[in-house]
C-alpha cells in the first residue's frame, strides 16, 4: 500500500498562505487536507467556501475537504464548485441536533 501525505491547512501560516501552498506543491505532497468546522457539529470554527476558492485559485494540489459541519449535504455542491476534489463528511452530522447547545 502506498503512503499518501495530506498536510492540514490548519497548520499553515495564514499570513503567508500563498508561500505555504507553493512550498507544499514544490515538495509534491499528495493532497491538502482542508478542515471545515462550523462551531456546531464540532466546537471549533475554521474556514469555509471563500478560503477554499482562494486556495483553489492559488494551487493545483488535490484538495481533500473534510466537512465537520451540521447537515453538510446542504453545502456539498457549493464546496465542490469552490474547488474540492474530495468531500469527507460524518454520517452522524446530518442530525438536526446541535450537540454543543
Amino acid at each position: 500500500m502506498a503512503v499518501k501525505v495530506s498536510p492540514s491547512l490548519l497548520a499553515a501560516d495564514f499570513i503567508n498562505l500563498k508561500d505555504e501552498l507553493r512550498r507544499l506543491e514544490e515538495n509534491k505532497v499528495d493532497m491538502l487536507h482542508f478542515d471545515v468546522m462550523d462551531g456546531c457539529f464540532v466546537p471549533n470554527i475554521s474556514f469555509g467556501i471563500p478560503v477554499l476558492e482562494s486556495v483553489r485559485r492559488s494551487c493545483d494540489m488535490f484538495l481533500d475537504v473534510h466537512l465537520m459541519i451540521t447537515r453538510p449535504i446542504r453545502y456539498a455542491e457549493r464546496f465542490c464548485s469552490a474547488g474540492a476534489d474530495l468531500l469527507n463528511v460524518h454520517l452522524e452530522s446530518d442530525s438536526r441536533e446541535n450537540i454543543y447547545k
